[in-house]
C-alpha cells in the first residue's frame, strides 16, 4: 500500500527490512528512488532528530560511484527517512548466503570497490560504523568488474551513528554487529576510520571463507574473540593477499591500511586471482572440543546447545545469530577481556572432516578404535606364536613333548 513521505516522496513497495528500519521503492520529483524509513522509536527521540539532521551536509556532500547517494533527509511527523539513489540489484548478503563463498577474484574486486567508497567518505570526515555484507549493493545493471562482479556500493553512512545517539546508549554501551566490531570499539573507545577498515578486511575474509575470521557463538564470546585471539590463516590464497588481511585485521588501528591504500593494494592482486576457483575450506565449530556442549533444554533445538555452550561474556546477554541486528551491549572491563585464552581464533575444519563431538565424529573414533584392537589382537597373538617356537627343540617337540619322555637308564 502506497504512502506519502513528506510532500515530495511516495512509497510504493516494501524491498528489505533491516535493524534501522524498512526500505521502500519510491517515487520522487526526479524519478525512482529507494526511501528507508526509520524506525518510530527514532523518529520520536526530537534530540536524536535534530542531532541526525545536523549531519545532514556530510551525507548529502557524499558524492562517489561507490557510495549510494543521500538525497534527501525527509522529517515529518512521526516519519524520519533517507531518499536515496535506487540500486537495481541485490545486497551481498544475499549472494553469500546463494553461494556461500565467491571466487578470490570477484571478491577482491568488490572490497576494492567499498575500500573506494570508505576513502571517499573518510575524506569528507565521515567513518561509516557498520561496514558488512548487509550494507553493501551490488548493481545488476552495471558493467562486470573482475571475476564477472557487479560493481559495489555501501549503504546505510550515519545510520549507525543515530542509533548510537549519546542519549539512546551510554558510553559503557556497544552498538553494533558482534562479528565485524573492531577490538578498540569491544574497549569502549570511540569509532575512527580504521574500524572501517578491519570490518572490511572481515567482510573479505567472510567472501573467501564463508564465515567470518572471529564469530560464532554467544555474542560476548565473539567480542572476547576481536581482542584475545588472532586470525587464522586460509589456504590457498596468495601471500601477499593473506597480508594485507592481517594487516588490516590488526588489533592496533594505526596498523591497519588507510581506505585508499586498501584499495589500490587490492587491485595490484586481481592478475593474481584470475580463474582461481573458491576456496575448499569448512566452518569451524563455535566451541572448543574438549568443552562438551551443554545439554539443549526441552523442545531446544540442537544448534542452541553450541550457542549455549560459547563462553558468556556479557552476563544476561542473550545469543544473537541474526548479523542484520544490532547487539546493544556493555563495554566488557579488562578483567572480562583478560580472561579468555590468547592465542589463534578458530581454526577452519579440512573439507570433509567431521565436527568434533558429532554423531559422524564419534562414529569415526568407535571404528578407530576397533580396527586399532583387531591390529593388537592379530601383533599379541603374533608374538605368542614366535614364542612358542622358539622354546621348541630342532625336531619340533613341544614342551609337552619333553615333559613326558621317559627316563635315561642309569
Amino acid at each position: 500500500m502506497a504512502r506519502k513521505i513528506g510532500s515530495r516522496y511516495t512509497a510504493n513497495q516494501i524491498l528489505g527490512r533491516g535493524s534501522a528500519g524498512t526500505v521502500w521503492l519510491g517515487e520522487g520529483p526526479d524519478g525512482p528512488v529507494a526511501i528507508k524509513l526509520l524506525r518510530e522509536d527514532l523518529a520520536s527521540d526530537q534530540e536524536l532528530v535534530g542531532r541526525f539532521v545536523q549531519e545532514r551536509t556530510a551525507l548529502l556532500g557524499l558524492d562517489h560511484p561507490n557510495v549510494v547517494s543521500v538525497r534527501d533527509l525527509v522529517v515529518d511527523g512521526t516519519d524520519l527517512a533517507l531518499v536515496m539513489d535506487l540500486v537495481r540489484g541485490t545486497d551481498l548478503r544475499t549472494r553469500l548466503e546463494r553461494e556461500r563463498r565467491l571466487a578470490p577474484e570477484a571478491a577482491v574486486a568488490i572490497v576494492a570497490d567499498v575500500a573506494d567508497g570508505l576513502a571517499a567518505a573518510h575524506a569528507a570526515g565521515v567513518v561509516h560504523r557498520d561496514v558488512k555484507p548487509e550494507n553493501v549493493l551490488l548493481d545488476m545493471q552495471g558493467p562486470l568488474g573482475p571475476g564477472g562482479a557487479h560493481p559495489a556500493l555501501l549503504t546505510d553512512f550515519g545510520v549507525a551513528k543515530l542509533i548510537d545517539s549519546p542519549r539512546r546508549t551510554k558510553a559503557t554501551k556497544i552498538i553494533g554487529t558482534p562479528d565485524y566490531l573492531a577490538p578498540e570499539i569491544v574497549e569502549g573507545l570511540p569509532p575512527r576510520a580504521a574500524v572501517d577498515i578491519y570490518a572490511l578486511a572481515t567482510v573479505l575474509y567472510e567472501l573467501l571463507a564463508g564465515f567470518t575470521p572471529f564469530g560464532g557463538g554467544h555474542p560476548g564470546a565473539v567480542l572476547r574473540r576481536h581482542v584475545t585471539e588472532t586470525v587464522v590463516p586460509l589456504p590457498g590464497i596468495p601471500e601477499e593477499l593473506w597480508q594485507l588481511i592481517v594487516q588490516c585485521l590488526a588489533k592496533a588501528p594505526a596498523s591497519r591500511l588507510r581506505a585508499s591504500e586498501l584499495a589500490s593494494r587490492l587491485r595490484e592482486q586481481l592478475p593474481l586471482l584470475a580463474g582461481m576457483p573458491p576456496l575448499e575450506v569448512d566452518e569451524p565449530d563455535t566451541e572448543p572440543a574438549d568443552e562438551p556442549a551443554e545439554a539443549a533444554g526441552p523442545g531446544e533445538p540442537a544448534a542452541a546447545r553450541v550457542r549455549r555452550g560459547a563462553v558468556p561474556l556479557v552476563p544476561g546477554a542473550k545469543p544473537d545469530s541474526n548479523r542484520d541486528t544490532h547487539t546493544s551491549m556493555r563495554v566488557p572491563g579488562p578483567d572480562e577481556l583478560a580472561g579468555g585464552a590468547r592465542g589463534t581464533a578458530r581454526a577452519p575444519r579440512a573439507t570433509g572432516a567431521p565436527r568434533p563431538g558429532s554423531a559422524r565424529h564419534r562414529a569415526q573414533t568407535r571404528r578407530r578404535r576397533i580396527v586399532l584392537g583387531a591390529a593388537t589382537a592379530a601383533l599379541l597373538a603374533a608374538v605368542g606364536i614366535g614364542t612358542w617356537l622358539a622354546t621348541s627343540g630342532d625336531d619340533g617337540a613341544g614342551p609337552s613333548d619333553t615333559k613326558n619322555s621317559a627316563p635315561a637308564s642309569p
